[in-house]
């Protein structure tokens, strides 16, 4: 007897609808065919342990099961629960007039229960788009996959529960998630805040510059100056996640088995802190079995290198393509995935190997030219796409002990928010461009018109600091931003000297 039951297979961050045909016919033998891995392979045993522990029988006859389309390859342990519905369906103990309503996904235990499974959120887009009437996944991800509406989704224990949920001996409620709800009910609900920072003034205007216009920055101070403490606060001052980009990242931790199981959607803006050994993969994405790397989970949210010096040279220069297209595409030999990848890089190193060039109270014993080696470990051309450098000095104890309440990271969030809007008007008709920092050369030049008075600026500037000629651009766009803070229409002098004024790494004077 031939029966079909309906599985999926995520690619990226989209899933692809699968056929499991299961024809049970004269023979003893197990055919699985369809570009199967090993794990879908093992699935037998499994099926065959947690049929038995539900009561049934695994029919000793030839089955032969098809994962369709053929040409796809199938991975992961998750179609253990579609083949032994199927094959209850097809020996005939199980009634499968309700099949072809829904998509089945699940891994089976020995003793048939039911662990959580990745991607649940595409899976369940992906049905609804195909037009199921639901869904029947673990418990585990359930609410992860109910936020998608008009799609019924059954969380199940064990495939004894699957059984007779077909069978018609149980009629579970599906689970009903309000996703707005469930959206504005932790939205924005930070531990960190900006208020616990006693000092760096200078820096929190420059992360409120960056969270402003979408820059990437980075933070060049001795040890214990506070890089990392700072930048693990920039969150707190970016705007909300809207719904849409709450679904994206939800989307992309879905697929990596990232996602708690008591979070049904991500509300916080996404922090990602790699360590500085971090492989080429690991960071962009990609292996055997396509998984998103840190940039694409840092999608829509902050990605924070620490330490960037000791990053290998290889794996940051990976990272520069998709800091441009903000999407990162994965081209193997029998496979092509891409995954989104639109973050802010937020970059600390010390300034040398000692730690203490230009420190206000300690010396540098780094020998001669040692700086200069240091600071190359950085391309240029990844130096390039960092708008923002910003020189970190130690706190002085005056500060440290001061019991003067420092500005909460709601007020800095609200003129953040603010300036965002004007960018959103000044780019509603660009699908791709939502803040200064995307801007290319040619919109550069239309958009941050500057006066006489500005071009005599930046050209003494470049004279007089030795900044280099990448160095215009990146102005430009960090003054526009700070002219939208200051809600003025025109770049004003003192925007582009404060703009001027964050790139230290670009004066020929700064390393010696």
């Amino acid at each position: 007897m031939l029966i079909k039951t309906y599985g999926s297979a995520v690619y990226g961050v989209d899933a692809i609808t699968i056929t499991i045909e299961i024809n049970i016919g004269p023979g003893n033998k197990y055919f699985m065919v369809g570009l199967p891995d090993n794990a879908v392979k093992e699935s037998l045993f499994r099926v065959e342990s947690a049929i038995r522990i539900a009561g049934y029988h695994m029919p000793r006859q030839k089955i032969l099961v098809n994962l369709a389309p053929a040409d796809i390859r199938k991975e992961g342990s998750a179609y253990d629960l579609p083949i032994a519905i199927g094959i209850l369906a097809a020996s005939g103990q199980l009634d499968a007039t309700l099949l072809e309503q829904y998509v089945v996904m699940g891994e089976l235990s020995l003793d048939g229960g039911l662990q959580s499974i990745k991607g649940a959120l595409p899976i369940a887009i992906q049905a609804r788009k195909e037009g199921f009437k639901g869904l029947i996944l673990p418990a585990a991800n359930a609410n992860e996959a109910a936020i998608v509406n008009d799609m019924q989704v059954y969380g199940m224990a064990n495939l004894l529960e699957v059984i007779n949920f077909f069978s018609g001996k149980e009629k579970p409620q599906p689970v009903f998630v309000d996703t707005r709800k469930e959206f504005f009910k932790q939205i924005n609900n930070y531990e960190q805040d900006f208020a616990d920072v006693k000092g760096q003034e200078n820096i929190k205007r420059a992360l409120e510059i960056a969270a402003a216009g979408g820059h990437n920055v980075i933070l060049i101070g001795p040890p214990g100056a506070g890089k990392t403490m700072l930048a693990k606060r920039l969150p707190t001052i970016l705007p909300p996640l809207n719904l849409n980009e709450a679904l994206e990242s939800t989307k992309i931790y879905s697929v990596a088995g990232r996602l708690l199981s008591n979070n049904a959607l991500m509300t916080e803006r996404p922090f990602r802190s790699p360590h500085h050994t971090i492989s080429d993969v690991a960071l962009v994405g990609g292996g055997m079995n396509p998984q998103p790397g840190e940039i694409s989970l840092a999608h829509n949210g902050v990605l924070f290198l620490d330490e960037l010096p000791e990053f290998k040279r290889t794996v940051l220069e990976v990272m520069r393509q998709p800091l441009e297209d903000r999407k990162v595409s994965i081209s193997r030999a029998k496979f092509s995935v891409e995954y989104p990848a639109s973050f802010m890089l937020v970059a600390s190193m010390n300034p040398c190997p000692c730690g203490f060039y230009n420190h206000p109270e300690k010396d540098c014993v780094c020998a001669p030219g040692v700086v200069q080696k240091y600071l190359s470990k950085i391309s240029g051309p990844l130096l390039d796409r960092i708008d923002l450098h910003v020189e970190v000095t130690p706190v002085n104890f005056s500060e440290l002990s001061s019991s003067r309440l420092a500005e909460k990271s709601d007020l800095i969030r609200e003129r953040v928010i603010k300036a965002r809007a004007v960018q959103d008007a000044r780019f509603a008709e660009l699908e791709e461009i939502h803040a200064n920092a995307q801007m290319s050369a040619n919109m550069v030049r239309n958009i941050c018109q500057i006066g006489e008075q500005g071009r005599s600026l930046i050209k003494q500037a470049m004279e007089k600091l030795g900044l280099s000629a990448r160095a215009y651009d990146r102005i430009l766009k960090v003054a526009r931003t700070i002219a939208d803070l200051a809600d003025s229409e025109d770049i004003e002098i003192e925007h582009l000297a404060e703009a001027i004024h964050y790139r230290s790494l670009d004066r020929e004077s700064w390393s010696g």
